[in-house]
């Protein structure tokens, strides 16, 4: 049951030029996650599904924005987003993951 509960709480890795430019750096990755998600769930559930050692979370709320369609206004919804520091000799293939 908690590896279920903890492979629900990543969405989908953020692939984005800011996000290369981060896990070319600082060994980063940049995640999508749940919105009532905690720093150490997520650590938890990198560690588990790439089968890597995490060192630091760092997290983010995004707040989605106004839109306008014909006359009426929408809104996107908000999300979170986890940028995930690895310790080094660690990395993860987005790419074959």
């Amino acid at each position: 049951m908690q590896q279920i509960k903890l492979a629900s709480i990543i969405s989908a890795p953020i692939v984005s030029e800011k996000s290369a430019i981060v896990a070319d750096k600082g060994n980063q990755f940049v995640f999508k996650v749940a919105k009532n998600a905690t720093k150490l769930q997520i650590k938890n559930a990198v560690e588990m599904m790439f089968e890597v050692k995490v060192e630091s979370v760092r997290v983010l709320n995004v707040k989605g924005k106004i839109k306008r369609f014909g006359r009426t206004l929408g809104k996107r919804s908000d999300w979170k987003k986890a940028y995930v520091k690895l310790q080094s000799g660690h990395n993860i293939e987005l790419a074959t993951a």
